[in-house]
């Protein structure tokens, strides 16, 4: 199950800004290939105009947590006190952002310093299951997601009925 399916199977829209494509980065012995991580329409989105925030893991947030327009649309959906789902390297966005004071949560293991440098405590769960605090939702890794998109429907106030 991926996270593009809450949409898919709720009352929910989706928005998911497109990541810039790949570019060339040449030094004078070879030629790499890097993603530009940076999010294409960040700058014009509202989230005044959105329900809750979905922050996927991978290595993606290595590079986000750069971009400060990133950070402020985060901050704006914690300090509104909207639901916030966060897995695996997801924690390192949250962290930079300075939204994990006194929060509890979970991320895959290698960011729990993160988390702890970051005012939060970093909850040490089994890999398939996620953690609640609140309206943010964690969990460590993708064994988790049929766990992770269960809570985060429930923060959501979704109900699924077969």
């Amino acid at each position: 199950m991926l996270p593009v399916r809450i949409s898919e199977s709720s009352r929910f829209h989706q928005h998911t800004p497109q990541a810039r494509s790949l570019s060339d980065t040449r030094s004078t012995n070879r030629c790499t290939r890097q993603p530009r991580y940076t999010p294409a329409d960040s700058q014009g989105l509202q989230p005044d105009d959105y329900d809750a925030l979905v922050i996927p893991g991978g290595r993606a947030p290595e590079y986000l947590r750069l971009n400060e327009r990133v950070l402020e649309i985060v901050r704006h959906f914690a300090a509104a006190n909207k639901p916030i789902a966060s897995i695996c390297h997801g924690a390192q966005i949250l962290s930079a952002a300075g939204v994990l004071e006194g929060r509890s949560c979970t991320a895959y293991p290698a960011c729990g310093p993160e988390v702890t440098k970051a005012g939060g405590r970093y909850m040490d769960i089994a890999v398939n299951d996620a953690h609640v605090d609140g309206n943010l939702v964690t969990a460590p890794a993708w064994p988790a997601h049929p766990a992770w998109l269960a809570r985060f429907l429930e923060v959501l106030g979704t109900r699924i009925e077969p």
